[in-house]
């Protein structure tokens, strides 16, 4: 672990250096785009890396959906930029067809990955993950079950997140579970890691954070530090830099939104340390 230690989390601050956000799908049904206005609203940072998927174009193509909160998310993210935060966009495979105008568009870096260097001088790589899909064996049959089967589990989870709502129950992911007790599912999590991170240090950078997965976390693997900020589909999460170069994981639920506070979920250790 790290020595330095970010803030007491009954206490976090609400200024950082540096925000990641993915996989949010805006254009999607299942996106919790009130619960990322709610955190937007109370947090600031130098810059915001939007990891992919910000947009899910496949979504709008097959059900055209854009609601209030979506509209918010945008709003939010365009007033931070007007006030001097920087932006970046690396894009994804659900809004791959910006790839087609990478570059800046209205003052929003629009890349196909990016680096960010940390305050204690870590060199971070930044891709979205769907660049790795090929090597992940998935054939076209696999790739458009996949789809179905995901797509109504997403159905299933916001009717279960609506009752416990309803009824006064905190956050709770049926994806997300399931992904944590299905072993072929968490095989393909672990071999996506791996991947992303042996190909990170290949690169010679000292750690890669990206998205895509829905799978937030935080951990070395061999030597490399790999970080996935998650989605706001299934998990409501965040990767954040404090001013002192630490990185931490956070959670945005309807408990800690109602608290006014972000309960960290992870802390990640120093290359270095002990």
């Amino acid at each position: 672990m790290e020595n330095r230690r970010p803030p007491s989390p009954s206490l976090p601050p609400r200024r950082y250096r540096a925000l990641w956000l993915s996989d949010v799908h805006l254009g999607y049904a299942g996106s919790r785009a009130d619960d990322l206005g709610e955190f937007l609203a109370v947090v600031e940072a130098e810059v915001i890396y939007l990891v992919g998927d910000i947009l899910d174009l496949w979504a709008l193509q097959r059900s055209a959906f854009w609601s209030a909160a979506h509209t918010r998310v945008v709003t939010l993210l365009l007033d931070k930029l007007q006030a001097g935060t920087r932006l970046v966009y690396v894009v994804g495979n659900h809004d791959a067809p910006l790839r087609r105008d990478t570059g800046a568009l209205a003052g929003l870096g629009l890349v196909s990955e990016a680096e960010h260097v940390t305050a204690d001088g870590r060199r971070l790589w930044i891709v979205h993950g769907d660049r790795y899909d090929a090597l992940m064996a998935c054939g076209r049959l696999q790739h458009v079950v996949g789809n179905f089967l995901y797509d109504l589990l997403m159905y299933l989870n916001r009717h279960v997140h609506a009752w416990r709502r309803r009824f006064g129950f905190g956050h709770w992911s049926l994806a997300a579970f399931l992904k944590r007790k299905v072993p072929n599912a968490r095989r393909h999590i672990e071999k996506f890691e791996d991947l992303v991170a042996h190909d990170a240090g290949s690169r010679g950078y000292d750690g890669v954070i990206c998205g895509h997965i829905h799978h937030p976390g935080v951990r070395h693997i061999d030597g490399v530090l790999y970080a996935n900020t998650g989605d706001w589909v299934e998990n409501c999460t965040a990767l954040v830099e404090h001013a002192d170069g630490c990185l931490e994981l956070l959670h945005w639920s309807d408990r800690q939104a109602a608290l006014g506070g972000l309960a960290p979920s992870a802390t990640a250790p120093r290359r270095d340390a002990a």
